[in-house]
């Protein structure tokens, strides 16, 4: 990257993103508006590491950097970041980026100036509200208002010499770092001044997360254009209370977001059409490239919207119950705790079954009677793990494709582990390290299961056709044969003693409804093992079993 202004662009943009990453959780913890979801925070990061990855492309390109035109650069960071944009923060700030995009852009081979900083700065505000159908004063929008009608105030009242094409580049960062830091003041005001325009934050006594993520982005850009590693001091504001009321909003479960290419696209033709099915909706972009957002209880009728229109990509849902309580519930602990490398999405059905999990670091996503999640419910639940990485266990061969599937549309990286029920993937759960990376606790994941035999009870579903047993018998099987039928405590003990060979230990949980209580199954089982009795209440089954 031997271009120098490319250089300073990305030492200024990772300066943003290292600093929103440094006050990720306590923006989170301000998110009230318009669903207090608690990820603007790492919606704000995701837009601005799109950016940085964009540059990082660009630097790596064949020609020299200095034959890339600097509109070239600026509209195809700007494409990245509305690409990678996540969430209703994450969306305004890529419009932000594009409308200071087009007026770089609308100014070739000019040198970025106070003057020209100032137009970028009203031209990102005005493209931000240009973008959403109803602004709401108090948010983020506001804020980046105030900050440009500070810095055109600033330049029209006092002697700021435009710099010429000769100009040291520490000279130009300086002039430049002190006009934003005179910006950001004027953006902290301006959040202080947010509850008294939004009563979902004075209820809530909290500021605007997004607005205070803007003016953390501009401490960042601060500290790098003067090589320090310290940002200018930002005020801290306290997390919203708990107790707050509910935007309407969360009435609908699903965030979702996806990209759409195509030619001719118009955003106004399909907003319509998506507000019908929820709210919060953006449509932004250009003729070729749309990225849209809706808060929607159906995540697949919204993508239906732009049937014919382009492909459809960059899928994103996010399930918005989980997200709140999830954030309620680390506010009510004050937990702050940083978010693990890779983190364990398991598919169950039974309350208790959902509590084993748990208490193995895993999170939960209910299955149902049938253990038969949709895809848009697995993506959901991939995003709501916090954690980069996400190994998924589909604990049924039935959910295993719509898994696999959901991986290929996620943002993160996500490995799919073929557990083909819960008692194997119990035993997979166990191998997980937050620390370690997906692929390396997808492998541990992996070995584990292969040295788990697996086993059932369960009353008939119906007549056996070949005479052997009646509804309501008890059915007993070894991973998927049928070893067993009649009573249910010989087809049990039969299934343990199967199990029992080669083993040490075999874990038996009880379902719904099981007619044999821990002392009759303790009796059944083999002396040479240990047996592990749990309740996991799962519906179908009376007992599922593993042995180690």
């Amino acid at each position: 990257m031997s271009d120098p202004s490319l250089v300073r662009f990305r030492v200024a943009l990772e300066g943003a993103l290292a600093h929103l990453e440094s006050r990720r959780q306590e923006i989170n913890d301000l998110n009230v508006f318009p669903v207090a979801d608690g990820d603007t925070g790492d919606n704000m990061a995701l837009t601005l590491q799109a950016c940085l990855e964009e540059v990082d492309r660009l630097a790596a390109v064949d020609r020299p950097l200095d034959e890339i035109a600097r509109g070239e650069i600026v509209e195809s960071v700007a494409r990245a970041a509305l690409l990678g944009a996540r969430g209703n923060s994450g969306v305004i700030l890529s419009q932000l980026i594009r409308g200071a995009a087009e007026e770089l852009v609308s100014r070739p081979g000019e040198l970025i100036d106070p003057v020209l900083l100032g137009a970028a700065m009203a031209r990102a505000a005005q493209r931000a509200y240009a973008s959403v159908r109803a602004p709401a004063e108090g948010t983020m929008l506001t804020v980046m208002r105030d900050m440009a009608a500070h810095v055109a105030s600033r330049l029209a009242h006092m002697e700021t010499p435009r710099l010429g094409p000769d100009a040291e580049g520490d000279v130009q960062e300086r002039v430049l770092a002190d006009i934003l830091e005179e910006a950001i003041v004027a953006g902290e005001a301006s959040v202080r001044r947010g509850p008294d325009l939004l009563p979902v934050l004075r209820e809530a006594g909290v500021v605007d997360a997004g607005g205070y993520g803007v003016i953390v982005i501009f401490a960042g850009v601060v500290a790098a254009l003067r090589g320090e590693a310290a940002a200018p001091q930002l005020e801290h504001h306290a997390p919203a209370r708990i107790s707050h009321p509910e935007h309407q909003s969360s009435t609908y479960r699903y965030c979702t977001n996806f990209a759409v290419t195509g030619v001719d696209l118009d955003d106004a033709r399909y907003v319509g059409a998506l507000e019908e099915l929820g709210d919060s909706v953006l449509v932004v972009g250009d003729r070729t490239t749309l990225k849209v957002h809706v808060h929607t209880d159906d995540p697949e009728t919204a993508i239906a919207v732009f049937a014919g229109a382009g492909e459809v990509s960059r899928l994103d849902v996010a399930d918005m119950r989980t997200q709140v309580a999830q954030r309620e519930a680390r506010l009510a602990t004050n937990g702050h705790s940083a978010a693990a490398r890779t983190g364990v999405l398991a598919v169950v059905s039974g309350p208790g079954m959902a509590r084993l999990y748990e208490s193995l670091g895993a999170h939960v996503l209910d299955g149902g009677p049938t253990l038969n999640p949709s895809t848009h419910e697995l993506l959901a639940g991939i995003h709501s793990v916090p954690a980069e990485g996400v190994v998924v266990l589909p604990n049924s061969a039935n959910v295993i494709m719509a898994a696999e599937r959901a991986a290929e549309l996620a943002e993160k990286a996500v490995r799919v582990v073929a557990s083909r029920s819960q008692q194997a993937g119990l035993a997979a759960a166990v191998a997980l390290t937050p620390a370690g990376d997906a692929d390396a606790n997808a492998d541990a994941m992996r070995v584990a299961i292969a040295g788990v035999r697996t086993g059932a009870v369960a009353p008939a579903a119906r007549d056996d056709a070949a005479g052997r047993f009646g509804v309501g018998d008890a059915v007993g099987f070894v991973e998927e044969e049928l070893v067993a039928w009649g009573e249910a405590a010989p087809t049990l003990e039969a299934v343990l003693t199967a199990l029992a060979a080669d083993a040490e230990l075999v874990t038996c949980i009880a379902g719904e409804g099981a007619p044999l209580d821990a002392d009759a199954i303790a009796a059944l089982a083999p002396a040479s093992v240990e047996l592990e009795l749990e309740d996991g209440g799962q519906p179908s089954y009376w007992w599922l079993l593993a042995a180690e």
